[in-house]
């Protein structure tokens, strides 16, 4: 409540476009961007060699999802979540997927969240993937978000939408419990999904007006495609990933240079073995001043 939450800090001092935009497009579902990007795999499948004769397995899920959690590390604008009419900024970086615990139509899914700083490397953060999505496979196995699913399920369905109109009710005013706060998947910087992993292409998945998830990532399976590289059109094995995001928490400049950032990373994939030493600061450029905008209209 006024302003207080516990996943976030609220941005004060923002650029008027960005305190008008959550109220021009209050709902997620009415900011959402697209984009789409073909990733060629002669870099990964090179670093995935090298390492592999270091005794260190990997795959291009690992790489990509380590070089997402990197560039919400040190581009922090990427880390921001509207609500309720205001931004805020995250206090770690959260990573959200669902996995099936058996590849079959009743297989059983179920979310995973996870929580880094975003300045860990590319080992520590498929070791802490690799090791959830492990333990999460036992059929048996249920965590935080799987008993509050189930606790949920008991509830008469006439009743269950009136108790998640309450609950976006307390979420919309920083009342939201931050034990529900913190297993729900949908309070995530990113969501992430390989549907390459079921043997279909990427897919451009809706952001939840539920929550506060402001990306969503999806990989698809191996192809052919062409990509401009070195001023040539060459025909490439490829991954093609697929993103979804919030316009409300940066502009298109941030998120275009965010995505370089992420495409630098997929061709050196070696970058994610350091740690970051010093995170960008938070960029919200300063409020204009009545003078400088008159200054900066008549240039």
């Amino acid at each position: 409540m006024f302003g207080y939450r516990s996943d976030g800090k609220k941005i004060k001092d923002l650029p008027p476009i960005f305190k008008i935009m959550p109220c021009v497009m209050p709902e997620r579902v009415d900011s959402q961007v697209y984009f789409k990007q073909d990733i060629a795999l002669k870099h990964l499948d090179e670093y995935i060699d090298r390492k592999a004769e270091e005794g260190i397995r990997l795959s291009y899920m690992n790489i990509i999802y380590a070089a997402i959690v990197r560039i919400i590390g040190e581009r922090p604008n990427l880390n921001r979540f509207a609500m309720n009419g205001s931004l805020y900024q995250r206090n770690k970086v959260y990573v959200s997927l669902v996995i099936k615990k058996s590849l079959t139509d009743d297989g059983t899914e179920t979310p995973i969240k996870l929580d880094f700083d975003g300045s860990e490397n590319i080992f520590e953060i498929k070791n802490k993937l690799d090791e959830a999505i492990e333990k999460n496979k036992e059929v048996s196995n249920m965590n935080g978000t799987d008993k509050l699913t189930l606790a949920f399920s008991f509830i008469p369905n006439g009743l269950i939408r009136v108790a998640f109109k309450f609950l976006m009710f307390l979420d919309k005013h920083g009342l939201m419990p931050k034990k529900i706060i913190e297993v729900s998947p949908f309070h995530t910087s990113v969501f992430l999904t390989n549907v390459g992993s079921l043997g279909i292409d990427s897919i451009y998945h809706h952001i939840y007006n539920f929550g506060t998830t402001s990306m969503f990532f999806s990989m698809g399976k191996k192809k052919k495609s062409y990509i401009y590289e070195d001023d040539e059109i060459k025909e490439e094995k490829c991954i093609t990933l697929a993103f979804v995001g919030d316009e409300r928490i940066c502009d298109g400049y941030y998120y275009a240079s965010s995505f370089k950032l992420l495409s630098k990373y997929l061709k050196k994939p070696e970058l994610l073995e350091k740690e970051i030493e010093e995170k960008e600061e938070e960029e919200i450029p300063e409020k204009p001043t009545r003078k400088q905008g008159k200054k900066a209209g008549e240039a």
